[in-house]
């Protein structure tokens, strides 16, 4: 067996979520929204597998969803992309990031990996041959620094895998750290593998800017977006691909042998929603904007320390001022014995683990989230 994989232990996230079934507790601690998500776009799906196309779509993607994924960051972010030679249709962004590493990373190379990280990341660039590489970003603001940067990087850094807005943080990288992430590639030579799949659940007016975007960085980043987040749709698993052709090529090729391609009916349904009015958006980001005030606004009531949200489905909590030193046993007492689940956040760390954070998931009903907090009210209480 390949000890990459046989290895691993259960992602606390299977952990957590299996608690939660075989204890009835509200499960805040998965990623995903109990909202079936937009209408019209679930029926544009649906229409699509009885009256479209059923057989193998092209293996880059439906020629009309290239276009509004180009169309698409065009409007919302400044990028001019060819939909024929630099945007790629993917069955997922997991799968996006290991065709990415797959097919960039050989035996050898150095890969900067930040954490705390999606759990993908470092048995991908593993599997690939590469040596990884750790930035350890610090709570509560999790920013870059020059010294972390400049000790992770080295002659032999071949490629970043890069996440922002950043899970399980909540928190988006400023100019100034984009800015220093750009100067390190270039001085370095190195390829940006950048995790864009919250691009759009960003709040208080913020903006998300792509790594795609950044200066000197155009043939030297690969983006990834994901329509399972921008539309609340995460069984879906369309990702999206966006580089400059010579890269492409490339990823193409991992792709290949990866999925392949991805069902007709979802790509013409993201086609579809992509080229929804602004609006759309707009109160999208609301709506979380709220729900996330609201359960924030509960837990301040309860004692808790929140840590500011800007943006993806997360909120996160400081247990530390609790007098708590071990997250997951923390977690562990809250499903068991409080009836709600949540993700100790040293489960996305590699090394150093922060072992004094824990990540909610607000992307719930207002019912779901009223119900969850007055069962945190009696954690509280233990607490104090």
């Amino acid at each position: 067996m390949n000890p990459i994989f046989a290895n691993l232990p259960t992602t606390v996230f299977e952990v957590m979520s299996s608690l939660a079934r075989e204890t009835g507790a509200i499960n805040l601690g998965q990623g995903f929204p109990d909202d079936p998500g937009p209408e019209d776009v679930r029926s544009k799906a649906a229409d699509a597998v009885l009256n479209g196309y059923n057989q193998y779509p092209s293996m880059m993607g439906l020629p009309e969803l290239r276009s509004a994924i180009a169309a698409h960051y065009k409007h919302w972010q400044g990028l001019d992309l060819d939909p024929n030679t630099e945007v790629m249709v993917t069955s997922g962004a997991t799968e996006a990031l290991a065709g990415a590493i797959l097919g960039l990373v050989e035996p050898g190379d150095e890969v900067v990996l930040f954490e705390p990280m999606y759990d993908a990341y470092l048995p991908l660039v593993r599997l690939a041959g590469g040596i990884p590489r750790f930035v350890t970003l610090q709570p509560p603001h999790f920013r870059l620094t020059e010294e972390a940067l400049a000790k992770a990087f080295s002659p032999k850094t071949k490629a970043v895998v890069f996440n922002n807005p950043l899970n399980p943080t909540a928190t988006i990288f400023s100019a100034e750290d984009l800015a220093l992430l750009a100067e390190f590639c270039r001085r370095h030579d190195a390829i940006v593998i950048s995790d864009e799949v919250w691009e759009h659940v960003v709040f208080d007016g913020r903006r998300h800017q792509p790594v795609l975007g950044l200066d000197g960085m155009r043939d030297r980043a690969v983006k990834i977006g994901s329509a399972g987040k921008i539309f609340s749709l995460t069984g879906w698993k369309v990702g999206f691909v966006c580089a400059a052709p010579h890269i492409l090529k490339v990823l193409a090729k991992s792709h290949q042998f990866l999925t392949f391609t991805t069902p007709p009916n979802l790509q013409v349904a993201v086609a579809y929603g992509l080229a929804k009015e602004d609006g759309y958006f707009e109160t999208m980001r609301r709506d979380f904007a709220r729900s996330r005030d609201r359960f924030a606004a509960g837990l301040n009531t309860l004692g808790f320390d929140v840590i500011p949200s800007q943006g993806t489905y997360f909120l996160n909590i400081d247990i530390a001022p609790l007098g708590e030193t071990d997250d997951v046993a923390f977690c562990r007492r809250l499903v068991t014995e409080h009836g709600v689940a949540a993700i100790p956040v040293s489960a996305f760390y590699a090394q150093g683990a922060v072992r004094n954070v824990v990540r909610f998931c607000f992307a719930k009903k207002d019912a779901t989230l009223d119900a969850g907090l007055e069962r945190l009210a009696e954690a509280a209480r233990k607490a104090a």
